[in-house]
């Protein structure tokens, strides 16, 4: 996926940065080339599902939603860190190869567990992968209402990287439910006047205007103005990034909808 979103790669990633990072090692011990270890993972199932919570802000003991994050593993079951082969693979085959394979837990996931509703992230440039199409409109068609508990994320980026794609994705899926989410709405590019266009249910507003923001003036006032535009557009919201209880009290003033962060949970394969 272009933006490898649901790979984990920021600050969601979880294992520790330095130089001897599991994924270093391996790479200094076994000379071995990224795209070689991530093809190796995904071949031999090497790939996991974790679950971050988004959570209502006026009741933030409920859990609305949960977003996906896919994990690829070494042969000693050690966390490869997307940040450090993303780059690697952003823009490549083996890119929809991890897309599909995300997708794929994904699905599984929501068939198996009735009462859930999961947010997948997916990139514009999946859209023309037969194989990644094929996995989704196979699971619509095959689990009656499973459309209506999947939340599909495209970031700004993506989006405007081929908007009429993703608008006329969008019409296709209608009859199947599916909602839509904006991520990290705010960091990048997306033109105001095709937000009527596009149909997004969702907007998730980027974590940099949440960051601090109990103590940052700047940010209250950029958050509740995109907070204002989404639900101009009927969108609801979400705020990234929420990591003290501080933020998530003016959050909840500003009257953003959801609110997500490690606050009220880290990415987990356990629901």
């Amino acid at each position: 996926m272009s933006d490898m979103r649901g790979l984990d790669q920021n600050s969601e990633d979880t294992v520790p940065s330095g130089p001897q990072s599991p994924f270093d090692a391996m790479l200094q011990a076994q000379e071995q080339d990224v795209d070689g270890m991530v093809r190796d993972a995904l071949a031999k199932g090497r790939a996991q599902l974790a679950f971050q919570p988004i959570v209502l802000a006026h009741n933030p003991g409920q859990v609305s939603f949960y977003e996906t994050w896919i994990r690829l593993l070494d042969d000693a079951g050690r966390l490869l860190p997307a940040r450090l082969f993303f780059p690697a693979v952003a823009d490549s085959e083996l890119g929809r190869e991890i897309d599909c394979c995300s997708m794929q837990m994904g699905l599984e996931k929501l068939r198996d567990t009735p009462n859930l509703r999961l947010a997948i992230n997916m990139s514009a440039r999946s859209l023309a992968d037969w194989k990644w199409r094929t996995v989704l409109f196979g699971a619509l068609r095959a689990t009656e209402g499973l459309g209506h508990r999947l939340i599909l994320e495209i970031s700004e980026d993506s989006a405007m990287l081929l908007p009429e794609i993703v608008i006329r994705f969008m019409e296709e899926l209608q009859p199947y439910g599916v909602t839509f989410s904006l991520d990290h709405f705010g960091s990048g590019h997306v033109a105001f006047a095709l937000l009527k266009d596009f149909m997004f249910d969702l907007a998730k507003i980027d974590k940099q205007y949440i960051r601090n923001i109990d103590t940052n003036p700047d940010n209250q006032v950029l958050a509740e103005a995109l907070n204002t535009v989404a639900h101009q557009f009927e969108m609801f919201t979400v705020s990234e990034g929420v990591e003290t209880a501080e933020e998530a009290a003016i959050v909840a003033q500003l009257g953003i909808d959801c609110m997500q962060g490690y606050y009220f949970g880290r990415p987990n394969a356990m629901l």
